[in-house]
């Protein structure tokens, strides 16, 4: 396996992103050592919770909400998935499968001795990391879904599908769709923070793979592994909390398959925030963080 490191260069003065980088090095099948990258603030003992963004963003996704957290005395840790943000980026799509994400998450998890936590996770953040949960039930206090799911290959959709159909192939990502379509009044200047972590098309292999992999489709490699999940899933009764966008073309109506089948999102104070798209942390993080902050027990007085 072949790996790509963003210069660091490539984040230097980023609008609202003042953070100290933190690694961590996992080691892929073959052996080969993959750099992962979180930020973090807040005091090391306060309630833990951990953020997993989705495709093509980046830890800058979370930066807002790492910063109201921290201040409301949480630890509030933000990662980068492999192959986007300051995290490394393994040169070919055929790197990249839903196994290899969830185990690289959980070797991240478990080097950085990470329990009781609560996981914020949207997007790809939950496609990995509730099967991540799944499989280690016992490191989470709870779990917060915000424009995510797990699909099992019954079909989605028709902008989820036409989006897999798309990228199957594609040869490079399409940034102003996902401009225009989904990150709504955005500064140019805070745009192109979510482009630099990829300064040419070689680094862009796996948010390119990224959409393939999605367990839309029964055929899909990475089904019986969402499949298995949900079987765990469905006893897991830990507090579950959605928080959904009403205007987010992708996930609709999967806020509505976790508050039924995961036993601990049962009688949740779950939110639909009106307005919201899919990147709902970037406009909306100031409706999130307090509703984050009931679910975790946070003392708005300490």
């Amino acid at each position: 396996m072949q790996i790509l490191r963003t210069p660091d260069s490539c984040f230097e003065n980023l609008p609202g992103f003042d953070f100290e980088p933190h690694y961590t090095t996992v080691t892929a099948d073959d052996g080969t050592d993959i750099r992962i990258h979180h930020v973090e603030a807040g005091p090391q003992d306060g309630p833990l919770i951990v953020m997993i963004h989705g495709n093509p963003t980046w830890c800058y996704l979370h930066r807002h909400m790492v910063k109201a957290l921290a201040a409301a005395g949480a630890r509030a840790v933000a990662v980068d998935l492999v192959g986007l943000g300051r995290s490394d980026k393994p040169t070919q799509k055929e790197d990249y499968t839903l196994a290899s994400h969830v185990d690289w998450v959980t070797q991240w998890f478990r080097k950085n001795e990470l329990t009781d936590v609560t996981l914020f996770c949207q997007d790809w953040g939950g496609h990995i990391g509730l099967i991540v949960v799944a499989e280690n039930p016992d490191w989470f206090s709870g779990v917060i879904a915000a424009n995510t799911g797990l699909p099992e290959g019954t079909g989605g959709s028709d902008f989820l599908q036409g989006w897999i159909k798309m990228m199957q192939e594609a040869t490079t990502f399409p940034w102003d769709m996902i401009k225009a379509g989904m990150m709504e009044d955005l500064d140019e200047e805070v745009f192109q923070a979510y482009l630099a972590p990829f300064p040419s098309d070689a680094y862009m292999s796996g948010i390119i793979q990224f959409p393939t992999l999605i367990c839309e489709f029964p055929d899909n490699p990475g089904v019986p592994q969402c499949k298995a999940a949900w079987e765990k899933l469905e006893s897991f009764d830990k507090p579950v909390l959605t928080l959904f966008g009403d205007s987010d073309p992708i996930s609709a109506g999967f806020d509505k398959v976790i508050q039924q089948r995961i036993p601990g999102a049962k009688a949740q104070d779950h939110q639909v925030i009106a307005g919201a798209g899919h990147f709902i942390q970037e406009n909306y993080s100031d409706q999130l963080v307090p509703h984050i902050i009931d679910f975790m027990g946070i003392d708005k007085g300490s």
